[in-house]
Order: structure tokens, then sequence, then C-alpha cells
């Protein structure tokens, strides 16, 4: 409004400025400047308290701004003086967990005698279990990140014998480049794909056949792996173990060397959003020295030095709709091992110590399905079979049984699952490993997951 009324007073005095001044006088002519000038004064006015609030809303920026850099300053302040504190009582926060397992059994007949036909025994945790009711190995876990660098994990075996057993201590690196892990210490092998896994992740009570007659059930060892990743969308993992070999199918040689390598490669995928899969060979080698093993048959104790080299192939493939496992989920899951061993074999090594040559070359797999058919409930079913292939013993032939015996087993298993951290499982057998008549076996099982517990692996 008083730039419209300055514009008029303007035009007025402009072009009726003559007019006016013989039509009205000086008088007039003063009340105009005295207009014009109220309104110039006005607009001056005016300017002044906008520019006087400008500098007042700047002052009260520049305000803000250093309230907020003394913020972030004390921010980091504090965030150095944590990080480089000394480690107090509390700061060790490891994840511990523990697995509490039990199992029933009832079998056809005595498990005390039980062994794998054509095979020479493979260590003392092969067989179905005891009878009757039974505390079945129980572990304890602890692990966590060390610092940037290093994290490290323990598994205690706490075993119905009442006795406690370092089952895994290891420490491994999380930061070394170009996808290579470094690992130390006590540790299952990465070869296969079941040997890797702890036993309360398996789908069946026992292992496979062919896990018990080649590795003793499993096999771990002291040592150190390195592994790659390579950086391609499909997983492709290279994998390289040196180690003490002190266990079946090795021995405790107490040398300097290495007594057992292993090589492995896992390469795997996604196929659409339901279906995923893995396959790999592994190469495991040890030389045992006086491997010792009870000799059933003839009631005494025999003993194996030589070369042991065992090839593994393995594939599994899993199956959820449209990725989520929550409702119905299946896996197919199949290994094949095929084992050379070269060397000597003293017979009866308490008495006769008959030594000859030992020569065989065998093989056996297994393959298993386990589907979930609803929420929390899963059945499966595994087939084994094992070729005891071709043995020789040398001058111990006419002692030493080397006819051929293949040993197979079918189990039927179903579980329940009220939470992820409980399960109850319910399997039958029919095992054939022992030569003269078949083992009907029925086996319960339950198992429990206290405290912090990773995912497991794929």
């Amino acid at each position: 409004m008083n730039r419209h009324t300055l514009t008029t007073a303007a035009l007025v005095a402009l072009v009726g400025g003559p007019a006016l001044a013989h039509a009205a006088g000086s008088d007039d002519l003063q009340a105009l400047r005295d207009e014009i000038a109220a309104i110039r004064h006005s607009y001056d006015a005016r300017i002044a308290e906008l520019e006087a609030r400008l500098k007042q809303a700047e002052a009260h920026a520049d305000a803000a701004g250093r309230t907020a850099a003394r913020a972030d300053d004390t921010a980091r302040q504090v965030a150095a003086r944590s990080t480089t504190r000394p480690a107090a009582a509390n700061a060790f926060n490891p994840a511990v967990s523990l697995i509490l397992s039990g199992t029933y059994g009832n079998f056809s007949r005595d498990p005390s005698s039980y062994r794998i036909g054509g095979f020479i025994p493979g260590g003392d945790e092969i067989g179905p279990g005891e009878r009757g009711f039974s505390l079945a190995e129980s572990e304890l876990a602890i692990s966590a990140n060390i610092d940037p660098w290093f994290y490290g994990g323990l598994n205690l075996a706490l075993t119905p014998e009442n006795e406690a057993e370092v089952e895994q201590a290891f420490v491994q690196t999380t930061s070394l480049p170009h996808g290579l892990t470094l690992k130390a210490g006590r540790f299952f092998s990465g070869i296969g794909y079941l040997n890797e896994q702890h036993a309360h992740t398996w789908d069946f009570v026992d292992a496979p056949l062919a896990y018990q007659a080649f590795l003793g059930k499993q096999f771990g060892d002291d040592g150190v792996q390195l592994k790659w990743l390579a950086p391609t969308d499909l997983f492709l993992e290279f994998g390289a173990e040196l180690g003490r070999g002190r266990n079946f199918p090795g021995s405790d040689r107490g040398i300097n060397g290495a007594g057992a390598q292993a090589v492995f490669a896992h390469v795997g995928g996604d196929v659409g959003v339901s279906h995923s899969w893995r396959a790999g060979l592994s190469l495991l080698r040890t030389t045992p020295r006086d491997r010792a093993y009870e000799d059933v048959d003839h009631g005494v104790v025999n003993a194996v030095s030589g070369t042991s080299r065992l090839w593994i192939a393995d594939f599994v493939w899993k199956w959820a709709p449209n990725g989520d496992a929550t409702h119905t989920n299946a896996k197919l899951q199949g290994e094949y091992f095929r084992r050379k061993e070269d060397g000597s074999l003293v017979y009866d090594v308490d008495g006769a110590a008959s030594e000859g040559r030992y020569a065989s070359s065998q093989s056996g797999w297994y393959l298993q399905g386990v589907y979930q058919f609803m929420p929390r409930w899963r059945t499966g079913l595994r087939y084994d079979r094992l070729n005891s292939g071709s043995t020789h013993y040398g001058a111990n032939a006419g002692v030493l049984d080397a006819s051929g015996y293949d040993p197979t087993r079918l189990s039927l298993m179903v579980d329940w699952s009220p939470s992820e951290f409980s399960r109850w499982r319910v399997q039958v057998a029919r095992d054939k490993a022992r030569r003269d008549a078949p083992d009907t076996q029925l086996m319960l099982q339950y198992l429990m997951s206290l405290g912090a517990h990773g995912a497991h692996r794929y």
C-alpha cells in the first residue's frame, strides 16, 4: 500500500506539478513534500528493523554451530577414551552355550561287540552306543572376538564316562585381505560335508557308516588351516591343512613334521529363490605308525604302519519355497568315500608279532533325505553302503580274513523341535554292519541348547 501511495504521489508531482502549483499554491506543494518525507522515513525504519532481525538470526546460528562443534569434539573424546581404556573385569564378554543330550537305545544285538565287517576298526567311537538310558556327549562352547584381527573358540566335550575332552580350541583371523582366512589350534577338518559339523547338528542320531569306517566317526586334528574364498557370485572356496595326524586314520608319530595333510574345494550357489546347492572334493593323507586296533575275531592286537589316502566327494541340495524354510523344507545329502592304504601290518603285537605287507582299496557312500512336512516336524531316510574292496595281508593272509563283505544300513527318523533350542528324535534302523546277523535298532534322543548359539553351517 505504501509503495502504491508513493508511486501515485510521484506521478502527481511530476505530471501535475505545474498545475497544482498554479491552483493550490505553495501550501499544497509543502504538504506533498511532507507526505513523501513521511513515506521515505517509514521505509527506512522498516528496512532498519529487518536488517536488525537478520543480524540477530545470524548470531543465533553461529552460536548453535559452535555448540554443535563442541558436542562433536566431546563425543570424539569420549569414544577415544572408551576404546583405549584398560580392559576391565567385565570387558570379556564371550558367547557361551551348552548342549545337553541324552539317548535311549534298544538293540537286538550286543553293541559291545559291534564292528564293521571287512574293515579295520576305525577307533573307539564306532557303533550305535549303549543299551538303555544313557547320557550322551554334552558340549560346552565359548567363543568371542579377541580384537579386530582374531576370533577364538573353545569346545569342550563332556562324555558319559565323566571325562572332559577338548574337542576344539582354535584362533582364527578375521581381517586378512583377498578372502583369506587362517586358523590354528585344534579343530574339525574341512574335508567332506558332515565332518566339520558338530554332532548335535546332524539329522540322525549317529554318524553314517562311511564316517565310522574311514574317519572313526569324525576327523579332528591339531594344526593349521588356510582357506581362500573367491570374489565371485558363485560360492567358491579352497582350503589346505597341515596337522599332527594323531587321530584315525593316522596315529601319533612324535615327529617334527606334519603327520596329516588335507586339501579341499567347495562350490555352491542358488537356483532361483527356492533352491540352493553345494558340492565338494577333498583329499586327506595320513602316515600312521603302529596304528593299533583290537582284532575281536582273534582276540589279539594288531598294528598298521604306512600311508593312508582318502578321497571324498560330497553334495547337498536344499529346498525352501520362496526361500522361507519356516513351514516346509527339504534337504538331499550324500557323500562318496574311497580309501587306499599301503604299508605293513603286525599281527598279534603282544604275541607272535608277525609282520607282513598290508594293502587295501575300499569305498563307501551314504545318501539321505530330510523333509520338514509341517512347522517343527521333520522326517528323514538314510541308506549306508560300504564296499570292502580288495585287502592284502601278505604273510598274515592265513590268519586274517580277507574275504569280501559289503555292510549296509537303513535308518528312518522323525524329530520334533518345539523351538530352535530343543529337539526330540526317534530313530529306527536295520544295521547289517556285522557279517553274521542284522541288528534292529531303536533310539530315542533329546537335544537342548542353552545360551548363545551361532548359526549352523550350510
